[in-house]
């Protein structure tokens, strides 16, 4: 038996967000699966937090070089994933998010004509280059396609799930930019879809666990069934866990992760909005009192707040208030933070990458 705060501080350390941290951004990304990319600069925030030498430099690289790249690849949720993931995580989990928009589609008055006359339109564009989304957009609307209203942002989203293109290096501004993918990604294996199943659900628990079959089924948009029959394979690298009579899996070295890092797990870790430690799972409860829920998402509206984690669980949010010199962090308790957690706060906004 474990107790919920206990599965908190080994998900702070299957996470890497305390500990030694990966070797290169890639590597973080890769133990996780996916990392959610709603938010681009929280995004490389939440990567860099998970590797050794916490740079949000490295992470951007890793982008320009075409290790780690940006796109749709399931639940119709910006990830960024390692890019000898991308083919074999798109196979896997992104027709299930457009047989979800075929309602959206007709409000909109798109048909899988329009989809793809704007992949011939972007093949072309793209050719050998890239390009921001507001050209590419403006060659898809050249071309006779309309990207009207929410159009453009669909058929971008489409020609991503169906492997055509994705996100990758960033331009002087800080944009991502779009690529083909056959162009910026090298050609992987196919993946047989059971060894596919198999190696999501082993990906997912390392990276997350604890964590339930629930869990995954929520993180990659799956069936229960298909969920299931992954973690049938992966089990035997796994380790489990009985919490509150409920089966959790796991990485089985995460517990000697704790161990090594548990002060810095007991302590405080900032977090940027959209983190896996806070999206990663169906129920946030383990980290989360269900009487806080709005403070880091208010109204439900989707936008999450960055958290103050104390000991695995989310005690508050916090902000960056000033420019240049007089930049600060502000931190907002759910009920009170003490001078000492007060301070570490700020030692830790002064380390955020």
């Amino acid at each position: 038996m474990t107790s919920q705060r206990e599965v908190a501080l080994l998900r702070l350390a299957a996470q890497e967000l305390v500990g030694p941290g990966a070797a290169s951004p890639a590597d973080a990304v890769r133990r996780l699966g996916a990392v959610q990319g709603q938010d681009f600069p929280g995004a490389i925030t939440s990567v860099a937090l998970r590797t050794a030498a916490r740079r949000r430099k490295d992470v951007e690289v890793a982008l320009d070089d075409g290790e780690i790249v940006r796109t749709w690849p399931m639940r119709g949720t910006l990830h960024l994933l390692a890019a000898d993931d991308l083919r074999w995580m798109l196979e896997l989990l992104a027709s299930r998010a457009l047989t979800a928009l075929t309602a959206r589609w007709a409000q909109l008055g798109l048909s899988e004509t329009d989809a793809e006359r704007a992949r011939e339109l972007v093949a072309t564009a793209l050719a050998g280059g890239r390009m921001r989304r507001a050209d590419l957009l403006t060659a898809i609307d050249d071309g006779g396609v309309s990207i009207a209203g929410q159009r453009g942002y669909h058929l971008l989203g489409y020609l991503a799930r169906t492997g055509t293109l994705c996100l990758g290096p960033t331009d002087g501004a800080g944009e991502q930019l779009f690529v083909l993918i056959d162009d910026w990604v090298p050609a992987t294996p196919a993946r047989a879809r059971d060894e596919a199943l198999g190696e999501l659900a082993l990906r997912f628990f390392r990276g997350h666990g604890p964590a339930t079959e629930h869990d995954l089924a929520r993180w990659a948009g799956l069936p229960l069934r298909d969920v299931r029959a992954g973690t049938a394979l992966a089990r035997p690298r796994l380790a489990t866990l009985d919490v509150d009579g409920v089966e959790h899996l796991m990485d089985p070295g995460t517990h000697d992760r704790l161990t090594a890092c548990r002060d810095e797990a007991e302590g405080v870790v900032l977090l940027p909005g959209f983190d896996e430690f806070v999206l990663g799972y169906r129920d946030r409860t383990t980290i989360l009192a269900p009487e806080f829920a709005d403070r880091i998402v208010p109204g439900n509206n989707g936008m999450f707040r960055p958290t103050v984690v104390l000991g695995g669980q989310v005690v508050g949010t916090w902000q960056w208030t000033g420019r240049g010199a007089k930049r600060t962090v502000t931190a907002t308790p759910f009920t009170s933070f003490s001078r000492a957690v007060t301070e570490r706060i700020l030692e830790r906004a002064a380390d955020l990458p």
